[in-house]
């Protein structure tokens, strides 16, 4: 659920539709947060154009999640 405690970053994970099983298309948007200061713990496909992201913790202060480093890829278009 969305209480888990979330410990590493995704790195280059593909966000499909629930239930989908075809081929990777433009707009199923990769995620990628491994890389120094990353830290997208965890995405969730909502809509086309929603997503929720759930963000790590700040390393010296678990209390904090102040900022967010990540990239996207594969968008279309007006997404």
């Amino acid at each position: 659920g969305s209480d888990d405690i979330i410990a590493g970053n995704v790195s280059k994970y593909t966000v499909l539709p629930a239930g989908y099983c075809g081929q990777l298309k433009k707009g199923h948007l990769i995620f990628d947060a491994c890389f120094e200061s990353g830290n997208l713990g965890r995405v969730d496909h909502i809509t086309e154009f929603e997503y929720d992201l759930f963000i790590r913790p700040d390393t010296c202060n678990p209390r904090f999640r102040v900022w967010f480093n990540f990239t996207v890829e594969n968008v279309k278009e007006s997404q």
